[in-house]
């Protein structure tokens, strides 16, 4: 039989009795599928019903197949070794002591010769270099990352499942996750919101508050597919104004005919044309007819603007968000930043970073790139002064401000709309709502406490916050802005960042993100640069 899982009339809700997934019907089979939707639409919930980790409440799920999960995080305890991860800490020792003559010939009939090569090899893969005792701790975050995938493909389950694998990589790490997946034959159901890695798969699975939709084709694919749907919308919502239009029309036509036809019968009673019992009854179907009309035209009319609301909230729910953010005014010519012979760490006996110089000029957007520990986050501290250079000097030469990945420029305690106030203390409400609604945060939504904000809203009230007021700063900067973010609330950053014309310094490792942008040049780091 070949390998499947089968979600059936699935409903999971959360202990508060917030429903996540309601009849809920997926089918996955040998492929590879990304499973994409806003945070807290239930991505990771539906990869825990698959495991068993959770019961759902109704429904079955039943997988024909082996499983491999890969989480978030890769927890470790300071006992736990490369070796134990693949779980052949035993298997490794007896071929050390057959190497040395202790193994004897009952033992010697389990040992598996080819284990060291398996082991090297699935640690190649996804391009890491660790020997089997290298304590797990020892180990970068991302390089525990690696190691824990490595772990599920040398196992060869028939399906890897994968939550935000790329999350905390650098760009080596993710373009080996990326590569494995590209050449993986097996099942794979990919949590994920980067777009380099949903381009190797064979079907976007897209889960909404309202179920999920399969889409054929790897992510380029669900996007022309996603722009085809918006043309339809577009198109509704045109007949559905026409018709509003048309029914509008219409019952103005009808108003005035009645309206011409009660003064012709006004004029005849004023000549006593008319018997006065004629007049009663006429008077009465009169009523009668005028009631009816006006209910058939509140209907038509109401039936009529519920077909434009429906239409013009699915183009809402379609169209990118595209934003307006006021000029910064930052000549070409204009230094913001400028760092002479740095050099600076955490430790004197290693620096994090060496004789580094660097300047901005203008309205650039600089990519500082590099792998996992060769100084980014260490480079941005220096800038905003968080970290101070043991040589040499760093000069910020304009208006700056920093997002960080918990957006500490925001005040948790506070409303978006009370940060936005703090932060921009001579915009008005007026301004500062105006504001606030480009990036998405209407009304009531505006009120909202900072501190229970997911992590993409968080991001976009602080763009909201920095770049929505009457002068933004001359340079924005960012700490991998994308992580733990879905894709909507990728794009609506995106958007943000385009409509900005100040200086931006950011450290990512997600491409797609800075070639949306518009990075003009790169500061590569390596370590002990």
């Amino acid at each position: 039989m070949p390998h499947s899982i089968t979600l059936s009339k699935i409903r999971w809700s959360t202990p508060d009795g917030h429903t996540l997934l309601s009849d809920l019907d997926l089918t996955f089979g040998a492929e590879r599928a990304g499973l994409i939707g806003r945070n807290g639409v239930g991505k990771t919930t539906l990869l825990k019903l698959v495991t068993g980790a959770l019961v759902p409440q109704t429904g079955s799920v039943t997988v024909n197949g082996t499983l491999g999960l890969l989480r978030q995080s890769v927890q470790v305890t300071p006992q736990e070794t490369v070796a134990s991860l693949f779980g052949i800490v035993e298997a490794l020792d007896l071929l050390s002591r057959a190497a040395r003559g202790e193994a004897d010939a009952d033992a010697l009939a389990d040992a598996d010769w080819t284990l060291e090569a398996r082991l090297a090899a699935a640690l190649a893969r996804v391009g890491l270099e660790a020997e089997p005792q290298t304590p797990l701790a020892a180990l970068s975050g991302g390089q525990r990352t690696r190691a824990a995938l490595a772990a599920l493909i040398f196992r060869e389950p028939d399906f890897l499942l994968l939550d935000e694998p790329t999350n905390n990589l650098d760009r080596d790490g993710r373009q080996a996750v990326i590569d494995l997946l590209a050449g993986w034959r097996a099942g794979a159901i990919v949590v994920s919101h980067d777009r380099a890695l949903l381009e190797t798969m064979d079907a976007i699975v897209e889960l909404t508050t309202l179920g999920a939709t399969r889409y054929g084709g790897n992510w380029s694919a669900y996007r022309e597919r996603k722009a085809l749907e918006l043309a339809a919308a577009h198109r509704d919502l045109a007949d559905a104004e026409k018709h509003a239009a048309e029914v509008a029309r219409t019952m103005q036509v009808v108003a005035e005919r009645k309206a011409r036809k009660d003064s012709a019968g006004r004029r005849k009673k004023a000549r006593g044309d008319i018997p006065r019992i004629m007049l009663g009854a006429m008077k009465e179907r009169s009523e009668l007819t005028g009631g009816a009309n006006a209910r058939l035209a509140e209907n038509r009319q109401a039936q009529a603007g519920e077909a434009v609301a429906a239409a013009r909230e699915r183009i809402e729910i379609l169209q990118p968000l595209t934003v307006a953010v006021p000029p910064t005014h930052l000549a070409a010519g204009r230094t913001v930043l400028r760092i002479d012979g740095v050099t600076a760490g955490y430790r004197p006996e290693r620096p994090v970073i060496r004789d580094l110089s660097f300047t901005m000029t203008g309205p650039e957007r600089v990519a500082v790139t590099g792998p996992n520990g060769s100084g980014k986050t260490t480079l941005l501290a220096l800038v905003t002064g968080a970290l101070a250079p043991w040589q040499g000097s760093v000069r910020l030469l304009a208006d700056a401000a920093m997002l960080d990945q918990k957006v500490s420029l925001l005040d948790p305690a506070l409303s978006i709309r009370d940060n936005f106030r703090r932060i921009n203390p001579e915009a008005g409400e007026n301004a500062c709502r105006a504001a606030l609604a480009r990036f998405m945060f209407r009304a009531d939504a505006a009120l909202q406490v900072t501190g229970s904000l997911s992590g993409g809203q968080l991001l976009r009230a602080g763009l909201a916050c920095v770049l929505g007021g009457a002068t933004p700063p001359a340079l924005l900067i960012l700490d991998e802005p994308t992580n733990h973010l879905d894709i909507d609330s990728i794009e609506a950053v995106e958007a943000g960042l385009r409509a900005y014309d100040g200086a931006l310094l950011v450290v990512s490792h997600d491409e797609a993100f800075l070639a949306a942008i518009g990075m003009t040049r790169r500061l590569a780091l390596s370590a002990g640069q």
